[in-house]
């Protein structure tokens, strides 16, 4: 099925220039084309626009960390949604659960790759049906946030491009210089196509 990403800016790669009233055509879970929206509109496709700056999908340089070395409260614990120390004694179904939300949290960020490495077996099955693509790491504390972390295109797994996966994620941003300078929220991640996470 052919969908078409509008976007109010999209940045297929951050080392290009941005592009105003771009767009994204994919077909099953690859690009297929990336241009102006004028270009790109007018045929079959059903169509998604977005209001903000359509980015590549980000990488979560943290990930192994951060899912196996701190917790993740579920919402009913009143607790908030950062990382926490890990309480005592978590038995491996605890440390699944928290992992499951980390991840979701992730996507949140705009991420829909994580770094490992995931040694616990109840982290690597989370990781492994969560759809997010794992990458070696070296286990080093970070935030949930890629972009917190270091400039966009460090958080870029891979720029867009024509026959790569459809991977993105899109901000509420006017512009990827407002997008790196914080306080952008995620609008939505796509991961292969499919729309993992979409802000309520």
């Amino acid at each position: 099925m052919l969908t078409l990403h509008r976007a109010a800016v999209l940045v297929a790669d951050p080392a290009a220039p941005s592009l105003p009233d771009g767009a994204v055509l994919v077909d099953g879970a690859l690009v297929a084309a990336i241009g102006p929206y004028r270009e790109l509109a007018g045929g079959p496709a059903r169509l998604r626009e977005w209001p903000g700056v359509l980015v590549p999908g980000l990488v979560n340089r943290h990930a192994g960390w951060l899912l196996e070395h701190a917790y993740h409260p579920d919402p009913r614990e009143e607790s908030g949604e950062q990382p926490l120390p890990p309480p005592d004694g978590l038995g491996e179904e605890q440390w699944g659960g928290s992992a499951r939300r980390g991840l979701q949290r992730m996507l949140g960020c705009g991420a829909t790759a994580v770094a490992g490495p995931f040694t616990r077996a109840a982290v690597r099955t989370a990781v492994a049906r969560s759809g997010l693509r794992p990458l070696p790491g070296d286990g080093t504390p970070g935030p949930l946030d890629p972009l917190a972390a270091g400039p966009l295109a460090a958080a870029v797994e891979r720029p867009l491009r024509v026959g790569g996966a459809a991977d993105f994620a899109v901000f509420d941003a006017a512009s990827a210089a407002e997008l790196e300078h914080g306080g952008a929220s995620c609008l939505a991640t796509v991961l292969g196509a499919r729309l993992l996470y979409r802000r309520k």
